[in-house]
């Protein structure tokens, strides 16, 4: 069973910014600057977290994940917004 999150960070150095950005990158939609959907079987979600783990400094750094529950009984994407309309964004991000 796959699950859905919302995978967001907040990175203080740009470097591991890139690197957290890049690997969330391969395992999900990015959404918004530092925010992703993730839909993860168990092994994957994982491998995510540790994969993050080793590019944080965790006395620094923080990474949230947010369960959105079970990707096949979520029904349909709704994102809605306020201000500026969400857009999806299929370009990539460049930090500098």
């Amino acid at each position: 069973m796959r699950t859905s999150y919302i995978v967001t960070y907040d990175i203080c150095d740009p470097k591991r910014l890139r690197k957290a950005f890049h690997t969330c990158k391969a395992y999900g939609t990015h959404l918004q600057l530092s925010v992703f959907e993730c839909d993860l079987s168990e092994a994957e979600f994982v491998k995510l977290k540790r994969e993050l783990e080793e590019v944080i400094k965790h006395d620094e750094d923080q990474i949230l994940f947010v369960a959105l529950g079970a990707t096949e009984t979520r029904g349909k994407r709704l994102i809605e917004s306020i201000g500026i309309p969400y857009t999806k964004m299929d370009a990539a991000c460049y930090v500098v």
